[in-house]
């Protein structure tokens, strides 16, 4: 597995302070984008927690998260969670070391009180006194939330700084990406009420690092306020996959206000599919996303693919990225409306950024998100094997088109490639095993690249805006 390393740079380590207020959580930053440009320790609040033991929770559930591994449990390197400000709401985002679990805690303004809260991304750091001193925190004392030095610390510190050197696997880096195009196509499946969404979770399995991870999966029916188990997937049933990683949400059950499912429609014959399990805080969501299994992780599941083998989703991205501005919400009309592409073609576009982490998706706004992941764009393209070897395939003009069908020959094998019902079917032995619940096989990545490229391009209304007076591309 190729792995990349990550800096992180602190001015010091982030820590829990006693200052004449009360106490303050100091989250130290690292370099990150903002409006302004890139900056070494960027600040994006100063303020109060209304509710400082239900934070304290969940920043320790997402750090908690970025310190685990699922599948095949062993030490690993500790991830330090990323924060987003969006200028309403801060979140915090963190990944599993096995790429199976996405975790983010959204602080809404209800959650935050004084101060105005900033736009941009970084990572922050988080250490063992500082979480040890996060599981102290009481409910009566006030605690203010720094994010980020101030002024004075950046311009007076002469101190030794933080450095961290952590290696980072591509397919943990293509799980960013993978997560929200699987996270969109999710809809809200049941919503349980505190006590009932308690009494569940607690009677999950836990995690033992002697038996390793669980095989297969649970299915659950909304029955009235409450959840239904089932043994095979019926309409309208959730899947649970690896139940055992929900168990990171025990730190804040005491806190919960209810329970919202989301997750993709499912038929009798459906196999395990991804979801995604928010829990409400005061002012807060705390939403786990579980990939179809613990022993795959969200790297592999092929969303991205038909976006990045896509030619003009490359220009319509550069387009699109000009038009975001660190919006909790990004308006897909609006964006289609702006830049005169179709809202198709701005979603492929959203895909794309998304492979360089400049875009997530909130299930609980069914909506996308801007933030800036510090990941080299177009590296998830480069690195995708599938979109290579689709794309050397076209290369040597292994291809070959017949209307409806087509036939890739690959040495001496030739596989038939069809359309049915909107989507492309193989005879290869990668379509017999997952019949495109992993996104296309290379056959059909081909031969959707070689049908695009055959095809006459599109005039959209940037193009005439950019074209010369009485000249229309």
């Amino acid at each position: 597995m190729t792995r990349t390393a990550q800096t992180y740079t602190y001015l010091r380590p982030s820590a829990v302070h006693r200052t004449a207020e009360g106490r303050s959580i100091g989250l130290e930053t690292s370099g990150g984008a903002t409006p302004a440009g890139q900056e070494a320790h960027p600040r994006f609040f100063s303020g109060f927690l209304a509710d400082p033991q239900a934070a304290a929770a969940g920043l320790l559930c997402v750090a908690d998260i970025a310190a685990a591994r699922y599948y095949q449990p062993q030490l690993d390197h500790w991830r330090d969670p990323v924060v987003t400000g969006n200028g309403d709401r801060l979140r915090f985002e963190s990944f599993s070391a096995c790429c199976g679990v996405y975790a983010r805690l959204d602080m809404l303004g209800a959650a935050l009180d004084g101060g105005d809260i900033g736009y941009g991304t970084t990572n922050v750091d988080v250490n063992i006194p500082l979480r040890d001193a996060l599981m102290r925190v009481g409910a009566g004392d006030p605690l203010r939330l720094e994010v980020g030095p101030d002024e004075m610390t950046v311009t007076t510190f002469d101190g030794p700084v933080v450095e961290k050197k952590v290696p980072l696997p591509e397919r943990w880096l293509r799980g960013f990406a993978e997560t929200q195009v699987m996270a969109s196509g999710f809809d809200l499946r049941a919503e349980l009420p505190a006590a009932e969404a308690v009494r569940f979770l607690r009677a999950l399995p836990r995690p033992s690092s002697t038996r390793g991870a669980s095989k297969g999966a649970r299915w659950v029916v909304p029955a009235g306020r409450s959840l239904r188990a089932t043994t095979r997937p019926v309409p309208g049933a959730v899947c649970l996959p690896g139940p055992e990683r929900l168990t990171a949400l025990a730190r804040v059950l005491r806190h919960a206000t209810g329970l919202r499912i989301h997750g993709p429609a499912v038929t009798a014959d459906s196999r395990p599919v991804a979801s995604a399990w928010e829990i409400g805080l005061p002012g807060m969501r705390l939403t786990l996303t579980l990939s179809p299994d613990t022993t795959r992780g969200f790297s592999g599941e092929g969303g991205v693919l038909d976006a990045l083998a896509a030619d003009e989703s490359a220009e319509d991205a550069d387009l699109v990225s000009v038009l975001l501005a660190w919006d909790p919400v990004v308006d897909i009309s609006d964006l289609a409306a702006q830049s005169g592409l179709t809202p198709q073609r701005v979603r492929a576009a959203l895909t794309r950024l998304g492979t360089a982490g400049r875009i997530g998706y909130d299930t609980a706004e069914a909506a996308y998100f801007h933030r800036e992941l510090p990941y080299e764009a177009g590296r998830a393209e480069r690195d995708n094997p599938r979109l290579r070897a689709a794309r050397a395939l076209v290369d040597v003009g292994a291809v070959r088109l017949d209307g409806e069908t087509a036939t890739v020959t690959v040495e001496d094998h030739s596989h038939r490639v069809r359309s049915a019902g909107g989507r492309l079917t193989c005879t290869c032995r990668w379509w017999a095993e997952y019949r495109g619940g992993r996104g296309p096989c290379k056959h059909a990545l081909a031969v959707r690249i070689a049908r695009r490229a055959a095809a006459p391009r599109t005039t959209t209304a940037q193009d005439k805006a950019d074209a010369p007076t009485g000249v229309t591309r």
